[in-house]
């Protein structure tokens, strides 16, 4: 350990909380407990008035007194499992344990307990036992919600009907893939543990303690297991105490977020938030500012099918300083003195600065909550000083490194280090989930039918056969910089020798695109090469039906059809549309969760284009890719197709390119540019939380990329461009008018 590392316990260290039992595995029903929450958000039946009063009559007036019946005195509940509607019922009642305890006293003098049941297999022998009791016990009733949604319903005055009303929203505030994972469990465990300890503690206070979200979830997974919550709180003492910690339907009062942090930092000597757990905001307050991430859990990637693809991993970290008492004595130099953050691997750019002067010695300070991709491996901390008035710059004085494995296998996944005897440092993170792919295409050469690249090289490795077929290529890069696939557009055909026969394009229902996954067999100077022979999607020309329409059928099933206006500009994309029995639409446009606050509806001056599918789950539509078709960048979630998504770009680009007559988004170019180097400032791999943006720094590239789209993705191109001499294309491949003529005829 390094003399700057500071050897403290963590919680589980503590006696008095290691001492802390409960009588439910915390980790697996939390885990249980998130997925059926998003089961029942996903249920939108179960949501309309006639289908939830239904379910609570059902709960009432059949579940509970079976499950009584079935109950022995002093006993566990039987291992059985009710219909999801009524076991929704049943986990909002016991939310509430004061009502839900005083409920089963009056009804069936005795509490009644859920049962703990976390396997898959195990839930559905539960269930299907469940089906054959109460069938036997009522063989008039459905077992299944049969609810009329067309029946009026009015329940206000039912206070159960307005408890499970009010949870409906209760997963849109654990969302986030990694609250499933069992390392977040284990530390949210920990510290809920330290909670109930500082209640306990602290409890004659006047305060009321506001739990944050990874302690709320396992408090409110705690309460759903009546019987245990009830005699690990009589255990600990707490049983007259818990009255005293903010809800999730309360607004917290800013004094009581303030008491409940300085009572954490006085019982632990810690900051009391962490990555994954910030105070908890209640349900219907709204959040101020959008996260740069939108995290979602999928269960299905479909694009494990592309061995090209590999998959982009994003972690929440979060740094919190404190000066150290010793540093009063250092006035003069806290002046000069400064904290600056970097990445240990991508974005060598990015600089976050932190002054000294800024920072308190009396309490924790949440320096950065930044967002990073699992392959910049970790984050760096550089103590520097500003030189005096008559120099620029700073110099180094020490530097501190807190990598994402050292962080993954520490306790609660928290590190604390002090860095040059002055400031201590908290750095912790969530595990690693899987985040939206991003990719985006960059120009090529231009290749021949067989898919190699029109040169040289490759007539003379051919014995100067003519190399047949001209077609127009892009490049497609994942996040990381990989090439994983190659995309072709056919405009000319014939057999050409070097400066020999005349260009001819080919027919309109010829100027095919396809996609082929993989990269480039380079051949030689790792610029000249073939195509991947794998071809998985391919888009043909279509009779549009209609004058000024163009139409593509994909061979992923799907049809598009544009609609354009010439005298519109280039906000004229009017009309784009699937085969409805798909159940997709584009929506012009950032929608959805890339909307930003204070964007029009109907904005699409950046040529962006949402993907939405509808589905039983989500009837109100799900944004599952964001298209950019202008500047030819994709993100999309793990369960769309990457092959759809890019067929979708490149096929409008070309489209408004020949409608408009113009090379829209530089078609036309048929060289590779040269691009940022690698590392320097890599788009994704860093985003910065708006509560920690500063005027002081580059602050498009720490956003997400469709917030500047055209300052991330494209005015390096276009400055290259401009800088560097005209590109010279190669006799061999044909004249500009061939490329012209074939894209903007």
């Amino acid at each position: 350990m390094s003399e700057s590392e500071i050897s403290t316990r963590s919680l589980s260290e503590i006696p008095d909380i290691a001492a802390i039992r409960f009588g439910v595995d915390l980790v697996s029903a939390a885990r249980r407990n998130i997925w059926f929450m998003r089961t029942v958000a996903e249920c939108h039946f179960l949501h309309h008035p006639p289908a939830l009063a239904e379910a609570i009559r059902r709960y009432h007036e059949l579940w509970m007194p079976l499950i009584s019946d079935l109950m022995a005195p002093d006993s566990s509940p039987p291992m059985i499992l009710p219909p999801l509607d009524v076991d929704w019922v049943w986990f909002c009642h016991t939310l509430n344990p004061v009502s839900y305890r005083e409920y089963c006293e009056m009804k069936f003098s005795k509490l009644i307990g859920r049962p703990t049941i976390f396997d898959e297999e195990n839930e559905e022998y539960a269930m299907m036992r469940c089906r054959e009791i109460w069938n036997r016990t009522y063989p008039l009733e459905s077992f299944e919600n049969e609810a009329n949604l067309d029946s009026v319903v009015v329940k206000n005055e039912d206070d159960l009907y307005r408890e499970v009303a009010k949870h409906r929203l209760l997963y849109s505030k654990f969302p986030e893939a990694y609250r499933s994972e069992v390392l977040y469990l284990i530390a949210a465990r920990q510290r809920y543990k330290a909670f109930l300890h500082m209640v306990q503690r602290f409890a004659d206070g006047s305060c009321r303690f506001v739990p944050t979200s990874d302690i709320m979830l396992m408090w409110l997974t705690h309460q759903s297991y009546p019987t245990v919550y009830m005699e690990d709180l009589k255990a600990l003492g707490l049983e007259g105490d818990m009255w005293k910690v903010a809800t999730m339907w309360e607004t917290p009062e800013e004094k009581d977020v303030g008491v409940t942090k300085k009572l954490w930092d006085r019982a632990f000597n810690q900051p009391y938030e962490k990555a994954g757990g910030g105070v908890a905001l209640t349900l219907d307050k709204v959040a101020t500012m959008n996260s740069p991430v939108y995290w979602v859990e999928s269960d299905n990637d479909v694009n494990t099918k592309y061995k090209s693809m590999l998959p982009r991993f994003l972690l929440e970290i979060c740094v919190f300083l404190r000066l150290n008492s010793r540093t009063k004595a250092l006035q003069k130099d806290i002046n000069r003195d400064f904290l600056r953050l970097r990445v240990v691997r991508c974005h060598s750019e990015l600089k976050l600065d932190k002054a000294f002067s800024s920072l308190l010695f009396d309490s924790w300070e949440k320096a950065w909550q930044i967002y990073c991709e699992f392959g910049t491996k970790g984050v760096t901390l550089e103590c520097r000083r500003h030189g005096s008035n008559c120099l620029k710059g700073s110099s180094l004085q020490e530097t501190m490194t807190f990598r994402w494995n050292d962080l993954l296998r520490a306790n609660s996944m928290t590190l604390e280090k002090e860095l040059s005897g002055q400031v201590t440092v908290v750095t912790s993170i969530t595990p690693p989930v899987q985040a939206p792919y991003l990719l985006k295409c960059v120009p090529d050469r231009v290749t021949d039918d067989s898919g190699a690249m029109i040169s040289d090289v490759i007539l003379k490795m051919n014995n100067y056969r003519p190399q047949e077929g001209r077609w127009l290529s892009r490049t497609v890069l994942d996040h990381a910089g990989r090439e994983c696939f190659v995309i072709r557009i056919r405009v000319g055909g014939g057999f050409w020798r070097r400066g020999g026969e005349t260009p001819s394009t080919v027919k309109w229902e010829d100027r095919i695109i396809e996609i082929r996954e993989g990269s480039w067999s380079y051949v030689a100077s790792g610029s000249i090469g073939r195509a991947p022979e794998k071809v998985v999607a391919t888009a043909t020309p279509a009779e549009p039906g209609e004058q000024r329409k163009a139409a593509w059928c994909f061979s992923t099933g799907d049809e598009l059809i544009i609609q354009w206006e010439s005298s519109l500009s280039m906000s004229g994309l009017i009309g784009l549309s699937h085969n409805p029995q798909l159940q997709v639409k584009l929506l012009k446009g950032r929608r959805m969760q890339y909307q930003g606050e204070e964007e029009e509806e109907d904005d699409d001056d950046e040529g962006f284009v949402t993907l939405v599918r509808f589905t039983e789950e989500s009837p109100n539509g799900k944004a599952t890719a964001l298209l950019n078709w202008r500047l030819l960048v994709v993100e999309l979630l793990p369960e769309e197709d990457a092959a759809l998504a890019l067929l979708l770009c490149i096929s409008i680009l070309k489209s408004v390119s020949e409608m408009k007559k113009e090379d829209v988004g530089r078609l036309l170019i048929r060289r590779r540019i040269r691009e940022q180097k690698l590392g320097t400032r890599d788009w994704g791999s860093v985003m910065l939380h708006p509560s920690s943006w500063s005027s002081t720094i580059d602050s498009p590239y720490v956003q997400p990329w469709y917030w500047n789209a055209d300052t991330v993705m494209a005015s390096n191109v276009a400055d290259r461009l401009k800088r560097q001499p005209p590109l010279n294309q190669s006799p061999v491949e044909g004249s500009d008018k061939l490329y012209k003529r074939g894209l903007l005829s």
